[in-house]
């Protein structure tokens, strides 16, 4: 008859090397978690990245859509302009006929056709196809 006699030292090696994976794995779902379910900005009260107009906005993305992109795409932007239609159904404005701007909430009373506005929201994209650019989570600025 063998026995095989376990060395302990080898018992509390593997004991280590057990916890340091549990304690790795852990770590790693836990920073998923958070990095997945991280509370999202509030673009009404954040900071404005940038104020500009819907001519600036024009310029440049005709030099260069892929630069203008990266430099604004999820920022929060303000633009100053001139409402030219309204849809309270779809809680949406468009400012110089340039601008789509998504509301999450209905539309402020004080919005009106032709009158001189500023907004703020988050800046999606631009859509060549159409030739506008997109926000959302936008406010207006009184």
């Amino acid at each position: 008859m063998i026995f095989v006699v376990k060395n302990n030292k080898t018992n509390k090696n593997m004991k280590k090397k057990l916890f340091i994976a549990i304690v790795l794995i852990v770590g790693i779902l836990l920073s998923v978690y958070f990095y997945a379910y991280k509370d999202h900005r509030n673009i009404a009260t954040a900071e404005v990245d940038f104020s500009v107009t819907v001519s600036d906005l024009q310029k440049e993305f005709a030099q260069n859509d892929s630069l203008a992109t990266v430099k604004f795409q999820n920022k929060v932007i303000q633009i100053q302009g001139i409402i030219t239609s309204v849809d309270a159904q779809s809680k949406s404005l468009v400012i110089d006929e340039k601008i789509y701007a998504q509301f999450d909430t209905n539309l402020p009373s004080s919005v009106e056709v032709n009158k001189k506005t500023t907004i703020k929201g988050r800046f999606l994209a631009y859509d060549d196809l159409v030739e506008e650019f997109k926000m959302d989570q936008t406010s207006v600025i009184e």
